[in-house]
C-alpha cells in the first residue's frame, strides 16, 4: 500500500474502521462535497475494493463542484503505483476511504502523516467491539499519539432514546476520545448517495439536522493545526469550543 508523499499543508483525513458497512464511504463523500463547495477541489482516495466512493463520483452531476477521485483499489500494469495514487499539487484536503480489512503494515501506512483519523461506529454490540479493536490498533500498532489529538469518533446511523444508542454513547465516552458528531439513521444519506451529491447540496430545509452534524465534523477537521498546539483535551461532543465560521454555509451566489 502506497500513500501520497508528505506535504506540510496537506489536510490528510483517514476514515477508518475494519468492519464493513459502518458508513466510511458515506462519511467520505459528504465531507468531500462540503469541501468542494468552498474550494479548492478536494480529493478522495478510495481503497475499498467495492469502489463505493468512485461509483458515487461517477453519479455526481457535472454542474456541481468538482471532486478529484483516485481509485486506489485498482492496479494497472500500464502505470507505476505512485503514478496511480498521485495527488494533484493544488489539493489541500485529501480524504482516505479505507478498506474493510487492514493489516498492521497497511494500518501504519494509511495513518502515516495523517492530520485527522475518523472512526465511524454503529450502535450494535458487534460494531462496538470492532471499533474497540480498531482504536486499540491505532494506539498500539499505528502508534497514534493521543497528544496529537487527531483521532475522533463519529456515532453513525443512530436513533436517540434507544438502548443501543445509550450503550454506544457510554462506550464512546469511556474511550476518552472526542465524539465529534452523532449522525441520524436518516434516508437523507441514502438519497444523497444515490444522486452522487452531498447533504450540503440538498434542499436545506430537508437536511438541516443532518447538515448540522456534518458541519461539526468539518469544523473539527479544519482545526487540526490548533488541536495539535492546544494542550486542552476534548473528550465529548458537548465540550467542544464554538467555531466562528461554517464551511457548510451556502455561498451567497448559490441556490437556496
Amino acid at each position: 500500500m502506497l500513500i501520497t508523499p508528505r506535504r506540510d499543508k496537506l489536510n490528510k483525513i483517514v476514515i477508518l474502521n475494519p468492519k464493513g458497512g459502518c458508513g466510511k464511504s458515506t462519511l467520505a463523500t459528504n465531507l468531500a462535497a462540503a469541501y468542494a463547495q468552498h474550494g479548492p477541489t478536494p480529493a478522495i482516495m478510495d481503497y475499498d475494493p467495492q469502489g463505493s466512493t468512485m461509483a458515487w463520483l461517477e453519479r455526481r452531476p457535472a454542474d456541481l463542484a468538482a471532486i478529484h477521485g483516485i481509485a486506489a483499489y485498482k492496479k494497472s500494469m500500464q502505470a507505476t503505483r505512485s503514478w496511480q495514487l498521485r495527488v494533484p499539487n493544488d489539493t489541500v484536503n485529501l480524504l482516505i476511504d479505507s478498506p474493510a480489512s487492514v493489516d498492521h503494515d497497511d494500518l501504519r501506512e494509511l495513518t502515516r502523516d495523517s492530520t485527522s483519523i475518523l472512526v465511524p461506529v454503529l450502535p450494535s454490540s458487534m460494531d462496538i467491539h470492532a471499533a474497540s479493536r480498531c482504536i486499540a490498533d491505532l494506539l498500539l500498532v499505528a502508534k497514534v499519539d493521543r497528544r496529537d489529538r487527531k483521532l475522533a469518533v463519529v456515532a453513525n446511523r443512530t436513533r436517540k432514546n434507544t438502548k443501543s444508542f445509550a450503550k454506544l454513547m457510554r462506550f464512546l465516552d469511556s474511550l476518552g476520545i472526542p465524539i465529534i458528531a452523532v449522525l441520524r439513521d436518516s434516508q437523507n444519506f441514502v438519497h444523497a448517495a444515490e444522486q452522487g451529491i452531498g447533504l450540503c447540496e440538498m434542499q436545506p430545509s430537508r437536511v438541516k439536522k443532518d447538515v448540522e452534524q456534518i458541519e461539526k465534523i468539518v469544523s473539527w477537521l479544519e482545526a487540526w493545526p490548533e488541536r495539535r498546539r492546544d494542550p486542552t483535551s476534548v473528550t465529548s461532543i458537548d465540550s467542544q469550543p464554538k467555531v466562528r465560521r461554517s464551511l457548510l454555509r451556502r455561498p451567497s451566489f448559490g441556490s437556496a
